[in-house]
């Protein structure tokens, strides 16, 4: 099956220190080549505030990943995401 391009687009909480929320997000990119997929590029934005509170918190770290993998990449970063303690909110979206 031919790999697709998705969007993975996350949250992670204000607290944690750069060099933390880059652990994360370097965990992730990993997953996703440790796969077979490629990561075409990710982003951490600034610490922005949410539009809405999300369990006490008012803003967050802002991460942005482009990637091209497999079907199964996606559901395991969805489940990966999903259960981290860290992430407050997360999607990933096929391009």
């Amino acid at each position: 099956m031919a790999n697709r391009k998705y969007e993975a687009f996350y949250i992670v909480r204000p607290d944690l220190t750069d060099a933390e929320v880059q652990k994360i997000a370097d965990r992730f990119k990993d997953v996703v080549e440790q796969q077979g997929g490629v990561v075409e590029s990710a982003a951490k934005w600034d610490k922005r505030k949410l539009a809405y509170e999300i369990d006490g918190l008012k803003e967050g770290n802002y991460i942005l990943m482009n990637f091209e993998a497999g079907a199964a990449v996606p559901a395991e970063l969805n489940r990966l995401m999903r259960i981290s303690d860290d992430v407050i909110r997360h999607r990933v979206f096929l391009v």
